[in-house]
């Protein structure tokens, strides 16, 4: 996965235990709340909107734009289908139905820490989330069947694949949906997995900052829990410093 920059901060075991208790609960209430963003904007991201007839669904309407949707969608598909996904290049309209559903995944990413000779730490972000059209495929089946974890079932990674990438289609050709999306205090990037061959998806990250603990606490809670897995931890007293682009956008235009 892209390398990731993160700030560092010492912490002691009864420090960490009350971050970690406020960390939980806003992570559940940024979840809760990007849920509902998405059930209000649901009608704005039609999957047939997007891509016309070259998708199957109940209304089959020509959509102006759909073909250089489309094409999008092509270019896109073929450059990471391959290797690591063994998919074939070539999209045949029309594709199965995109289910109109948007789904939210915390933002997780790998850590080698250095004082340890371990598999890597897979770390969680309570205030990231990849936005897609939901899918039989989430990202993280995706991941095992790369893996080896779980089996590999082609039409599964394809659709999964193609939902990603509609989403990133959907922001590149609509812009006015990316501003909504900031207007709601979201940071709005496309970011390639590396270890998803690269392929782009849409991260959305509410304005509040997170930090990690030293590689070696970070030893010490992974080797007690047993579980190689740890979350970032929320800077509370960062929360009363939270942007406002708005208030920032007309101070600017009035200075």
């Amino acid at each position: 996965m892209e390398e990731i920059n993160i700030e560092r901060k010492s912490l002691d075991s009864q420090e960490f235990l009350k971050l970690r208790q406020a960390t939980d609960t806003i992570s559940h209430m940024l979840a809760k709340r990007l849920k509902d963003h998405l059930s209000v904007l649901k009608p704005l991201f039609l999957p047939r909107k997007l891509l016309g007839t070259y998708i199957k669904s109940s209304s089959q309407q020509e959509i102006h734009g759909s073909d250089k949707a489309f094409a999008k969608l092509q270019e896109k598909y073929g450059a990471v289908c391959e290797k690591p996904f063994g998919l074939s290049k070539k999209l045949q309209p029309p594709l199965p139905a995109i289910s109109n559903q948007i789904e939210s995944t915390p933002f997780q990413y790998t850590l080698t820490l250095n004082d340890s000779d371990d598999k890597p730490i897979t770390i969680t972000s309570p205030t990231r989330f990849i936005l897609s059209f939901q899918s039989e495929c989430p990202i993280n089946r995706l991941r095992g069947m790369l893996a080896g974890t779980e089996g590999r079932q082609i039409e599964d990674m394809r659709q999964a694949l193609i939902n990603h990438l509609s989403m990133v289609i959907f922001l590149e050709l609509f812009p006015a949906l990316t501003q909504l999306l900031k207007d709601l205090r979201y940071e709005v990037e496309i970011v390639e997995l590396s270890n998803l061959g690269n392929i782009p998806v849409v991260i959305l990250t509410a304005p509040i900052p997170t930090f990690l603990p030293a590689d070696n606490f970070i030893t010490e809670i992974t080797q007690l829990s047993g579980i190689p897995a740890f979350q970032e931890i929320i800077d509370i007293n960062a929360l009363d410093n939270i942007p406002d682009p708005l208030a920032d956008a007309l101070f600017k235009a009035t200075s």
